[in-house]
């Protein structure tokens, strides 16, 4: 089986080449490296059955020849964060729309068997029902939610139209080694755990009750592998821990002080992902218990030692953006 991973270098498409690999895939990685890192796949320099191409996925003449002869297409490629995509719509639109049309372009031309995208649980904004549904509403808050969400529409457009075998992977709040360590203020492991070395309180928002789908990175590639020998196409699943945990029961197991910093507007008191759908259809569930996962976070903490450590007021100047547009 040969598949083609866009993001290779990045956090979960790292991942996910090292599971196809495990499988006895043979795997071509691309990625730009605007937020893929060389290190996350540096352990697999001189491995035969793995084909690192450096290539931006808007290039659609290279991706297409690059997709010759491939079998399964894991679509991992975007570019996430909150605040800058408020600031720079249009590099989130040609990244994660632009991008996906691209891949599914070079897919259908080559008569790729399979395709899957990583869509986020973004799309779903403030969620009404808990655990959050397949069917809920769709609200998305800020431009990555949207275009992630419009990444997503036309995969199933693609699937609908053409026949493309593709499916999306509703992803909540995954986390895990080989998370970014650099660039904008973004997710709670990264900045807790720079505060953690650091010896600095965690920041925590709001009074820290809030509760989010924390999800281990390894049953998040367990899940695309799965659904990928599966026949389910033309649909969105989500994937989740089962699960839905505090701030402040993170900041127990990590140990340590923490301070607060004002609730942001739109985003969630929680996030918990509905997955009966998919455990159903594929038999597939989370693994990593949340207290198992956070133990191997530790495990790898030196990796975010050159990590900016952030404070009240970085966070106050980086979010201003957030604030200023998302505040109703």
């Amino acid at each position: 089986m040969l598949s083609l991973v866009t993001g290779a270098a990045g956090f979960i498409g790292s991942h996910i080449v090292d599971r196809l690999l495990a499988e006895g895939h043979r795997v071509i990685g691309i990625d730009n490296f605007s937020g893929g890192q060389p290190e996350n796949i540096a352990h697999l320099k001189g491995e035969d059955s793995f084909d690192f191409r450096e290539m931006d996925i808007c290039e659609y003449d290279a991706l297409a020849e690059a997709m010759r002869n491939v079998d399964r297409v894991f679509h991992i490629a975007g570019i996430g964060d909150i605040v800058p995509s408020i600031e720079a719509p249009l590099d989130y639109h040609r990244a994660n729309v632009d991008g996906t049309v691209s891949c599914l372009e070079a897919a259908r031309a080559n008569g790729v068997s399979r395709f899957l995208y990583a869509a986020s649980s973004t799309c779903y904004g403030v969620a009404e029902i808990y655990p959050t549904p397949e069917d809920h509403p769709i609200r998305p808050e800020y431009p990555y939610a949207l275009t992630k969400y419009m990444g997503e529409e036309l995969v199933l457009h693609w699937a609908h139209v053409y026949g493309l075998s593709a499916i999306s992977l509703r992803l909540f709040n995954v986390y895990g080694p080989r998370s970014r360590t650099t660039g904008a203020y973004g997710a709670v492991f990264g900045v807790f755990l720079a505060q953690k070395l650091a010896g600095k309180p965690y920041t925590v928002v709001g009074d820290g009750e809030q509760t989010r789908d924390f999800t281990y990175v390894s049953d998040v590639a367990d899940a695309f592998l799965t659904v990928s020998e599966s026949d389910i196409s033309g649909e969105a699943l989500n994937v989740g821990s089962g699960g839905s945990y505090s701030i402040n029961s993170l900041i127990d197991l990590l140990g340590g002080e923490k301070m607060y910093i004002p609730k942001r507007p739109s985003e969630p008191d929680q996030t918990f992902a509905d997955i009966s759908r998919i455990q159903a259809r594929t038999g597939w569930r989370a693994k990593v218990e949340f207290e198992d996962g956070v133990r191997r976070m530790l495990e790898h903490i030196d990796n975010w030692s050159d990590a900016p450590v952030w404070t009240p007021d970085m966070i106050a100047n980086a979010t201003s953006g957030w604030f200023k547009y998302l505040s109703k």
